[in-house]
Order: structure tokens, then sequence, then C-alpha cells
């Protein structure tokens, strides 16, 4: 890998101090998830200011012989145009046909068999279960955030805000998270920079000086959906494939849900830890 970063996520995680905020939204989109706003409060708890990225996934395989779920399955979700040209015929997902289920694709094959993390080093890793994201923390001597902790974190400190820096999708024109433009989900345009997964990075920090709280990548959370999605674990940010027409899953209040055990080439974790927490 070409590009690395000098601190692993464990050793810079940022302390949020015990606060009370709203969380939720009054807002409603067809087809979305999230709750009416209500009053929160969170403890203190530190949290990575990025998502977990390849080459920090790759040291803790190394050290742990840890295999994926999606390793150990055989497969995982690749969106369609991520597919090189020639690729075999691969399974839709129903409901969804841009998702294929793509035999051999892993956290190091991103797009199967013949891809690799070559200049994406310091982008997030993806193809990551919620299994494999506890797994992860508990080595790394900390655990997944709460949805809770997640939202608190992601609004910086601005009360009741759209997005992790204020209201506006791209305040003066500027582009604050990636996400896909053009015509989903055939044409990813790139105006925001990139086509696919950003660095962990690539775009300025919140408030709190946490990176991509919107877009890049979904971020699994420890806790269960709710009765709405039962046996579900909660997911936050959105990704690089939120499209308008279909998904606002950026907004801080959004929520998404998979199984335990799904992953796909858009979900990824951060670290976070109790206060007294460190490896």
């Amino acid at each position: 890998m070409t590009q690395q970063l000098e601190v692993r996520a464990a050793d810079e995680l940022r302390l949020l101090r015990e606060a009370s905020f709203t969380m939720g939204s009054a807002e409603r989109f067809p087809g979305e998830q999230h709750d009416p706003p209500r009053i929160k409060r969170v403890p203190s708890f530190r949290i990575s200011p990025r998502a977990v990225c390849n080459d920090e996934f790759a040291v803790f395989v190394a050290e742990t012989g840890y295999l994926t779920t999606a390793e150990r399955d055989g497969w995982s979700f690749v969106f369609e145009s991520m597919l090189p040209p020639g690729h075999p015929p691969t399974e839709p997902y129903p409901g969804a046909p841009w998702w294929r289920r793509v035999p051999g694709a892993t956290w190091h094959r991103p797009e199967g068999p013949g891809s690799t993390l070559a200049t994406r080093g310091i982008h997030p890793v993806v193809h990551v279960s919620w299994l494999d994201a506890r797994a992860y923390c508990r080595w790394a001597g900390g655990r997944l955030p709460s949805e809770v902790e997640w939202e608190y974190a992601a609004r910086g400190g601005l009360h009741g805000a759209r997005y992790p820096w204020g209201d506006e999708l791209t305040p003066g024109g500027e582009h604050r998270m990636n996400v896909f433009q053009g015509r989903f989900p055939r044409h990813d345009t790139g105006a925001d920079g990139f086509v696919g997964t950003a660095p962990v990075t690539a775009f300025p920090a919140n408030g709190h000086g946490l990176h991509n709280m919107a877009g890049n990548v979904w971020e699994w959370c420890v806790n269960r959906f709710g009765a709405t999605r039962p046996g579900k674990r909660a997911l936050r940010g959105g990704s690089y494939l939120c499209h308008p027409s279909y998904c606002r899953g950026y907004r801080c209040a959004a929520r998404s849900a998979c199984t335990p055990a799904t992953s796909a080439g858009n979900i990824g974790f951060r670290l976070a830890a109790d206060v007294a927490r460190l490896r």
C-alpha cells in the first residue's frame, strides 16, 4: 500500500464531554428512517476523527489472522458500476439491482478477484460486517459508538443542523462530502472529487474535529435499529452512493440498518471508546 497514516485510530481518539443535545429531526423524506426530535443526554466518550482505513485494518488482520464475514462466506455486495468491463454476470439484489453479489469480493479485493487496495491504503475499509467491526474495535481496546454518540459527534456542536457543517448542502458551491452526483445509478460525475471511496480525511472536519461524518461510507453503530427492523444493527452517515433521488442518508438524523453479517462496498466503521479505555 503506497499511502499510510502516521498513527492508528486508537492513538488519537477525540474526547467529547458529557452533554445534552437534540437528537432526530422533524423533517420527513419518503422511504427514509429517522426519529422525531427529542433531548438526549450523552455521557463523555471518545471517538476517532476518521473511519478505520485499509492500512489499519491490515495491521489487525496481520496480528490476529482474522477472517471477515465476506471471506468466510465467499462473497460480498459490490456496486454495479464499480465492476470492471467484461466482469462475469453477477446476481443483482432484489429491489436494488445496482448491487451485485460478487464472489471473492472482500475488504482487500473490494471489486472482487483481480482488484487491489493500491492507492487506497488511507481509504475507509469496506466489505466489513458489524461482526467484523466489533472484532476490530475489541482488538483496538475500544468499541463501536452508539447511535446517540454517533449523532452527537456528527452534529459537531451545531444545534439542529441538517448536516455536520450546517443546513446548506453545498455552501458557497463547495462540496463538503463524498456522495453521488449525476444520474443514479448509471453515472457519477465525481463533482466532489471522487468516484467511489475517498481518503478518510478528504473533507474538512466538523466542529468536533471529525472527518466524513456525512457521505463516503455508512458506519456501523453498536445498537440494534429497533422494532421496525428487528435483528438489524444501525448504520449512520450515508455513503458515496447517496443521491437525493433515493437516499439522503448523509443528514445527521438519518438512519439505516442491516443484519450483523451484511457486508458491502459502502459500509465501514469508526472506533469509539469509554473515556478510561486506551490500547
